[in-house]
C-alpha cells in the first residue's frame, strides 16, 4: 500500500470519529516548499460533507493522524491546506523494500487482455524520415511503458504499400532508372524515394509545357501524360498484370530492406506486420452486415454511408458507388481482422499524426456501433508535426530529413562535443564510436519524447544534444557519474542496518521523489504519455544532482552513512535506467 492509500484510509477514519461523518476520498497534492511537510490533504473538499472552519477541520485531522498513525511524526495548518510530516523511518523502510529491485516500477503482467499498439505505417516510396521518428519513438515508448504497466502487448504496423504514390516511384524508375539497384552504401529506400522526387520533378515540368500550349492549371494537372501512365500502372496492378506486380514486388522489397536497417539504428521492433496491399479489401463484408441493421444507410446513386450526425458529426461514406472501398473501409476491416488474428487483443492504440483525429472518431465511433465490445478500448494517440529551423518538410520535393541522416547528424555532434570535454582518453575508437551513437540516439529520443505528444515541435539538434539541462546527455551523464561512483565504492561489500541511518534532508527527498516511479508509470500506460517519464526522470536527476552537492557520498562521516548514500545512489541509477528503457533510450556505463 502506498503513502497516499494509507493516510487516506486514516483520514476517512479521522473523519467518521471526529465528525461521525463519510469521505468519499481524499485529495493530496504535494508540498509546497516554504512549508514544513511531506504530503498535503486538502480540505476544502470535505465541507461537503464536514461543516466549519476549513483550518480548524485541518488542525482536528492533523491532531488525529499523529495521536493515532505511527508514521506521522508532525503537521501544520495553512488556511484549507494540512501539511503532514511523515517519519523517517517510514521512507527508510520503504527504501529497504525497494533497493534490490532490479525492475523497480514495473508491475507483471496483471491483465489477460492484451494491447496492440500501432506505428510507423509510412508508404514504401521514400525513406523514413524525422516526422516518422516522432511516430516511431511515441509508438515503441507507449508499447514499453504499457508494458511495464502490466499489460499484454503486441508492437504492429500496418505498411502502405500500394496507391497510385507507389505507381509514381515505380514509373519513374522504369523509364529512368536504368536497371539502378540498392548497395550496401546507398539503401533502397533512399533509391526508391529519388525515384518519386523524380516523378514531380516529371510531372511538374509537363505540366508547365501544356500550360504553354494553352490549357490551363487545372487542365494540365489532369493530363500529365506520366501522371496518366501512373494511373495506368496502379489499373494493371489491380488487374494482377505480371510485370508490374513483379516491378512492385521488387521495389517494395528494396524500401522493406532499408527500413529495417534503419528500425534497428533507431533501436525499435515489431511483432507483426500487415500490408495494405493484403487489407484494402477488407471491410465490405462488414459495411454489408451494416446494411441490414441499419447502422449504413444506401444512397440514391449506390453509395453507402454512416449518418453520425446525432454524434456530433456528419455523414461518412463507406463505400462508392461502384462499389469500391475508401480507406474507413479497410481501416474497420483491418480492425476486425487483427482482433481475429490475435483473439486476446482487447484493444488498441493508433499511433498517427493528428490531422487524422476526425478519422479516427469516427473509425472508432462506427466499429462501436457495429457492436464491437472491444471498441470502447481503442485509442488515437495524435501526435503534433515535427519542425525544422529551416521550415517544413515535403517528402515529393526532396527537402525532408532523413531518419539514417538525422542518426548520424546526432552521433556526428555528440561525437564533437565529447572531445570537447576530453573525457574518452582511455577509450579505444570502437568504444568510441558506440559511445557517441548512444548519446547522440538519447538526445534525439528525448528531445521529442519530453514533450506532449499533442505538441508541436520545433526540433533543434544542437540544443537536444546539450550536457546541461532538461536533455537525454544530461540525464546520461548522471548515470554514468553514479556508476563511477558505485565502481570506487565496490557496493557489494557494503551492508547496513536502517534502523541505524539518521536521514539528511536531501536523502529524504531523493527517496520521496523514488517513492513516485511506479505511480509515473501507471499514469504515463493509461494518459499514452512517455513526457511523463522523461520529465519525472530530469527531476530525478536534479534530487540525485542536489544531494551530491549537498551530502558526501564516499567521505561520509561514517561506514553506515557511506554504505546507504552508496545503495541510494545505487537505486536512483537502476530507476533511471529503468525509466529511459521504456523510453528506449540506452546509459553508457562511462561518459
Amino acid at each position: 500500500m502506498t503513502l497516499q492509500e494509507t493516510l487516506e484510509l486514516h483520514v476517512k477514519a479521522g473523519i467518521k470519529a471526529l465528525f461521525q461523518s463519510e469521505l468519499e476520498s481524499v485529495e493530496f497534492q504535494a508540498t509546497r516548499k516554504e512549508f514544513a511537510g511531506d504530503i498535503t490533504v486538502v480540505v476544502f473538499p470535505m465541507l461537503r460533507v464536514v461543516k466549519g472552519n476549513p483550518a480548524v477541520i485541518g488542525e482536528q485531522v492533523g491532531q488525529y493522524l499523529l495521536d493515532q498513525v505511527e508514521l506521522v511524526k508532525g503537521f501544520n495548518v495553512v488556511k484549507g491546506f494540512l501539511n503532514i510530516e511523515i517519519s523517517d523511518s517510514y521512507y527508510l523502510e520503504f527504501f529497504q523494500s525497494i533497493k534490490d529491485k532490479t525492475n523497480y516500477g514495473y508491475v507483471d503482467q496483471k491483465d489477460d487482455k492484451a494491447v496492440m499498439v500501432e506505428y510507423s505505417s509510412p508508404n514504401t516510396n521514400k525513406p523514413l524520415h524525422l516526422g516518422h521518428v516522432r511516430n516511431v519513438l511515441l509508438g515503441y515508448s507507449v508499447a514499453e511503458i504499457l508494458k511495464a504497466s502490466g499489460k499484454k502487448v503486441y508492437k504492429t504496423q500496418i505498411i502502405n504499400d500500394r496507391g497510385i504514390h507507389i505507381c509514381k516511384s515505380m514509373l519513374a524508375y522504369q523509364k529512368f532508372g536504368n536497371n539502378e539497384t540498392p548497395t550496401q552504401e546507398f539503401k533502397g529506400d533512399k533509391l526508391v524515394g529519388n525515384y518519386y522526387v523524380k516523378f514531380d520533378q516529371e510531372y511538374k515540368a509537363e505540366i508547365a509545357d501544356l500550360i504553354a500550349s494553352g490549357q490551363t492549371e487545372e487542365e494540365a494537372k489532369k493530363n500529365a501524360p506520366i501522371l496518366l501512365e501512373a494511373q495506368e500502372m496502379l489499373r494493371n496492378w489491380e488487374a494482377g498484370d505480371n510485370d508490374v506486380v513483379a516491378l512492385w514486388k521488387k521495389m517494395n522489397q528494396w524500401v522493406y530492406d532499408g527500413f529495417e536497417v534503419t528500425y534497428k539504428n533507431i533501436g525499435v521492433d515489431f511483432d507483426t506486420y500487415y500490408y495494405e496491399s493484403d487489407t484494402y479489401l477488407l471491410g465490405k463484408e462488414f459495411v454489408a452486415e451494416g446494411l441490414k441493421t441499419g447502422v449504413f444507410f444506401k444512397k440514391e446513386d449506390g453509395s453507402v454511408w454512416c449518418d453520425l450526425t446525432e454524434d456530433g458529426l456528419d455523414e461518412k461514406i463507406v463505400l462508392r458507388s461502384d462499389g469500391t472501398a475508401v480507406y474507413m473501409t479497410q481501416d474497420i476491416g483491418t480492425a476486425i481482422q487483427r482482433i481475429k488474428d490475435y483473439p486476446d487483443v482487447g484493444g488498441m492504440v493508433y499511433t498517427v499524426g493528428n490531422e487524422q483525429d476526425y478519422h479516427f472518431k469516427v473509425l472508432f465511433l462506427i466499429l462501436k456501433k457495429l457492436g464491437f465490445d472491444w471498441a470502447k478500448n481503442l485509442f488515437h494517440l495524435s501526435y503534433g508535426m515535427v519542425d525544422l529551423p529551416s521550415g517544413k518538410m515535403k517528402s515529393r520535393e526532396g527537402t525532408v530529413v532523413d531518419a539514417d541522416d538525422l542518426i548520424k547528424e546526432m552521433a556526428d555532434t555528440a561525437e564533437d562535443i565529447s572531445k570537447d570535454l576530453g573525457k574518452l582518453d582511455d577509450y579505444d575508437e570502437a568504444e568510441k564510436q558506440e559511445l557517441y551513437k548512444t548519446i547522440g540516439l538519447g538526445a534525439l529520443k528525448y528531445y521529442i519524447l519530453k514533450v506532449d505528444p499533442k505538441k508541436r515541435i520545433l526540433f533543434d539538434p544542437k540544443e537536444s544534444i546539450d550536457f546541461q539541462g532538461n536533455t537525454g546527455p544530461f540525464i546520461q551523464y548522471t548515470y554514468a557519474r553514479i556508476q563511477s561512483i558505485l565502481r570506487k565504492a565496490d557496493s557489494n561489500s557494503y551492508q547496513f542496518d536502517t534502523k541505524d541511518v539518521m536521514l539528511h534532508d536531501k536523502e529524504k527527498q531523493l527517496i520521496k521523489q523514488l517513492e513516485l516511479f511506479p505511480e509515473i508509470i501507471q499514469n504515463a500506460a493509461e494518459q499514452h504519455s512517455p513526457a511523463l517519464i522523461a520529465n519525472y526522470t530530469y527531476d530525478l536527476v536534479k534530487e540525485f544532482n542536489s544531494f551530491y552537492q549537498n551530502v558526501s557520498i564516499l567521505g561520509a562521516d561514517t561506514e553506515i552513512e557511506k554504505s546507504f548514500r552508496v545503495e541510494l545512489s545505487k537505486l536512483v541509477s537502476q530507476t533511471i535506467k529503468n525509466a529511459f528503457q521504456v523510453l528506449g533510450i540506452q546509459v553508457p556505463e562511462r561518459m
